[in-house]
């Protein structure tokens, strides 16, 4: 593995989520959940290029149809529910690195992604702005002016 920069990232959907703010306080609500206050997201599927996951990973979140924020994956973690089935937490840690918006049509589940392929951090001075409406966002995205 190289030590020059993650190996693997995640992709997923944030179903039933109206923006990046949404998102966070989600989050935020849900923390509790864990012992360590930080947030998580449960799947039934625990990745099987796990090293290169923790190698540096983050979860790109798709909100809208868009890319547009990412998650540094802390860990994974065995969760065993009521009904005995193993399911994988990736734990996360709780800053989001707002993402230069780009369009992915909907999947199930996660997908593995390509450092090469997913999308740089928004510079500082940007991170702070105030998204565009996710019509406009995605638009504009899928004529390749952001």
């Amino acid at each position: 593995m190289s030590t020059s920069g993650p190996e693997l990232h995640l992709l997923k959907l944030s179903v039933g989520t109206e923006d990046v703010t949404d998102l966070a306080t989600w989050q935020k609500l849900h923390r509790a959940r864990g012992d360590d206050g930080l947030p998580r997201h449960v799947t039934r599927m625990w990745p099987k290029r796990e090293a290169e996951l923790l190698a540096g990973g983050s979860i790109y979140w798709v909100i809208k149809g868009l890319i547009q924020v990412r998650q540094r994956v802390v860990r994974l973690d065995e969760v065993v529910r009521e009904d005995g089935i193993r399911r994988c937490a990736i734990v996360l840690d709780p800053e989001l690195h707002r993402t230069a918006a780009v369009p992915k049509k909907p999947f199930q589940g996660w997908r593995y992604l390509k450092p090469s392929d997913a999308p740089p951090d928004l510079p500082p001075h940007r991170a702070q702005e105030e998204a565009l409406p996710p019509g406009l966002s995605k638009a504009l995205a899928d004529l390749g002016v952001i």
